[in-house]
């Protein structure tokens, strides 16, 4: 499948929130994604394809760290290395930036997504006791040097 990875646009929201809606029990609203775009904090990248969203990953920065928010992959697009690149795009930009590391937390339940982050270099640094909802469940931290 070809796709691009470009910087999320206004065009880009709604299907960002639908794909919200189907990854996850608590998902952001359109609204919120919208304001990311006026967020000199926020960097979002979508994986595009024939102007469809095929996944997005979302960040936000403060001095040289930043924290990973969301990250999802339209069921139909999953297992083609689509997440992987989208997060290593992610590591790329903020490198650019001069962030040093990148945090995100990943349900303790979600091995797949964990193996990926390991993958990539992401160390558990710790872990967050009921960090989600819908279902309660603790977070792995983890966190990779972009120095690296």
């Amino acid at each position: 499948m070809e796709y691009q990875i470009i910087s999320m646009q206004r065009e880009h929201t709604a299907q960002i929130a639908e794909l919200e809606k189907t990854c996850f029990s608590d998902p952001w609203p359109q609204n919120i994604i919208e304001n990311e775009l006026h967020n000199e904090l926020s960097l979002w990248l979508v994986a595009v394809s024939d102007n469809a969203v095929l996944g997005y990953v979302g960040s936000q920065s403060v001095m040289d760290e930043a924290d990973m928010m969301n990250i999802a992959v339209a069921a139909d697009a999953r297992r083609q290395g689509i997440a992987e690149a989208l997060v290593q795009a992610l590591c790329d930009c903020l490198r650019q930036k001069g962030v040093l590391t990148l945090t995100l937390e990943v349900r303790v339940s979600n091995a797949p997504a964990a193996a990926l982050y390991e993958k990539i270099g992401f160390r558990e640094v710790g872990v967050r006791p009921r960090y989600y909802y819908h279902p309660t469940e603790d977070a792995r931290i983890l966190r990779k040097d972009l120095t690296e």
